[in-house]
């Protein structure tokens, strides 16, 4: 798991540490130094620790002027016993939304398991963004992690999408099929 980064190819248009808006900012990453672990698995050091335990992530993206940020997350998103949700709600949304943000593409390829509690900061995340035409899409979520997600029944609050190109695209390319998609969606 070490060996897996956070996606690189757009750190020449957006780093989070070097935004002055994100949650993240003045951060700094060394590149030999592993420090966070998924299941006692070091992960690369570029991920970022935002308090959840074996749940990482990295904002590829943030643009405030369209109003949307792209997230890549990595490790297990465990609501039942640590509140995950609440965790990235509480310390990353809000932030993010007091900037402006209101449509997230999280990136969920590197998120191993998911286990469900109930919906709550799903529900107060999607009322926060959805009077300002919000959406929450969950990109590229492995099978069994997509069947759990499904399971728990919050498709009310978050969309799942696969694009298995995204890295394909430049950040407000999978912007627009993403929210193109969302749009076609909700009609």
């Amino acid at each position: 798991m070490h060996e897996i980064e956070p996606f690189y190819n757009w750190r020449h248009l957006y780093t989070a540490e070097e935004d002055e808006l994100s949650p993240f900012y003045g951060r700094e990453y060394s590149e030999f130094e592993y420090t966070n672990t998924v299941y006692n698995y070091y992960i690369h050091p570029q991920w970022d620790d935002f308090g959840a335990p074996n749940l990482y992530m990295k904002i590829l993206f943030a643009d405030y002027q369209f109003n949307y940020a792209i997230i890549e997350l990595i490790g297990e998103w465990n609501d039942a016993v640590e509140n995950n949700i609440m965790t990235v709600k509480r310390d990353i949304v809000d932030h993010l939304i007091a900037q402006g943000i209101y449509k997230y593409v999280l990136v969920g390829e590197n998120v191993l398991n998911f286990y469900s509690s109930d919906d709550c900061y799903y529900e107060e995340w999607w009322e926060d963004i959805r009077d300002e035409g919000g959406w929450i899409v969950l990109l590229n979520l492995p099978e069994q992690t997509r069947q759990e997600f499904e399971r728990a029944r919050l498709e009310h609050y978050v969309h799942l999408f696969d694009e298995p190109k995204w890295r394909t695209f430049l950040p407000q390319h999978l912007f627009n099929l993403v929210d193109n998609w969302v749009m076609r969606r909700l009609e």
